[in-house]
């Protein structure tokens, strides 16, 4: 029985010395490690040896058992890389920087203006932050001020998943964990200034200015002295930015449970001139921007005084800011997958070989 292991071992190497392919690989293992290969069948005779050669008989098995598992990973490992080898060896090489006659594509119209918008914050003094599509509900709800059974939670129709987690249903969900990230930054007299743009879910019935999925980007700044009127400077300056003119806006009061108190910035329609049409609903304006000054419950929960700071927050409309700059009526074309609609809208992102010798 002690020198079946020995043999079971020299029959593997030699077997596996002639492999040169990562499927033979996966046969020999299932040959030597199956559950009817050469290594099982060496533990079903163990019951026939008496009991006091046993324990030095497994012991021989389970070195073996081990040396053709690491054997096996290893050369699984070595042929894996000179596959890929190969298949880099025969691709042909090609000159990154060769022009090319063909119109090869084109940036989406609301990474345009999410490019622009975060340029225009980084001018001010603003980071960029990311953010998960996939978050849990204290940082979407309850760490916003919103507890289990609030009423406020109806107003978002939300996607929720097998694991107890949720599609985030607003980028308002990251505002905890920035505040967390920046606080010893704030502590230290540096005030909080971040932009977080992302995609977010709602299970809306979709129409021309709502979808199911749909970009927004959230701002706050926190500091010792922060009032209404910074906020409603930042928003002026950013509009009047993207749009390259003055844009008619107006505030009114809204409810949001993470700021207090908050508003509905609403833009003037820039389809209809604020006539009214579809897309603004035939009121002349489409809300752009819930906003507000951060509650000091978000504050808190985040590990910030807010006897000692205090924000603003604001959510602005991606998607809808991208409506209002490309005249676009139909807010379902920019998921449509319709690459003649939305090409017209962009602005190339490679230029033609022509052009740039023009250039």
């Amino acid at each position: 029985m002690f020198e079946k292991p020995a043999e079971l071992k020299k029959l593997f190497e030699e077997k596996l010395a002639g492999v040169t392919a990562t499927a033979d690989v996966e046969q020999l293992r299932i040959e030597f490690l199956g559950k009817k290969g050469s290594v099982a069948a060496l533990m079903q005779e163990l019951r026939n040896i008496p009991n006091e050669q046993k324990k030095e008989a497994g012991q021989a098995i389970n070195e073996t058992k081990q040396f053709v598992e690491n054997a096996i990973a290893e050369k699984l490992e070595e042929l894996k890389k000179l596959e890929e080898q190969k298949l880099i060896d025969a691709c042909e090489s090609y000159d990154e920087s060769m022009p090319t006659d063909n119109d090869i594509g084109s940036y989406h119209p609301i990474t345009l203006v999410r490019r622009e918008v975060e340029n225009i914050f980084l001018s001010m003094g603003f980071s960029i932050e990311d953010y998960s599509e996939i978050t849990d509900d204290y940082n979407c709800f309850e760490a916003l001020n919103i507890p289990k059974h609030h009423p406020a939670r109806d107003m978002q129709d939300t996607y929720y998943l097998s694991t107890g987690q949720l599609l985030k249903t607003h980028t308002s969900a990251a505002q905890n964990t920035i505040l967390r990230k920046y606080k010893s930054s704030l502590e230290n007299g540096n005030p909080i200034r971040a932009i977080f743009p992302g995609r977010c879910f709602r299970n809306e019935k979709i129409d021309a200015c709502h979808e199911n999925t749909f970009f927004q980007m959230e701002g706050m700044m926190v500091d010792k002295d922060i009032s209404i009127s910074n906020l409603i400077y930042f928003m002026k300056t950013m509009l009047s930015e993207v749009f390259q003119r003055d844009i008619t806006v107006r505030l009114r009061p809204g409810f949001f449970p993470f700021v207090e108190p908050g508003f509905e910035l609403d833009i003037q329609c820039s389809i209809c001139g604020g006539k009214g049409c579809p897309s603004c609903k035939d009121s002349g304006w489409l809300e752009l921007c819930p906003c507000g000054m951060i509650h000091p419950n978000v504050l808190t929960a985040a590990g910030i005084d807010p006897e000692k700071y205090i924000g603003f927050a604001f959510g602005l409309g991606m998607t809808r800011l991208a409506m209002m700059r490309y005249g676009v009526k139909d807010i379902r074309v920019f998921n449509s997958g319709n690459l003649k609609a939305l090409s017209q809208f962009t602005e190339k992102s490679f230029t033609k070989p022509e052009e740039s010798k023009e250039a």
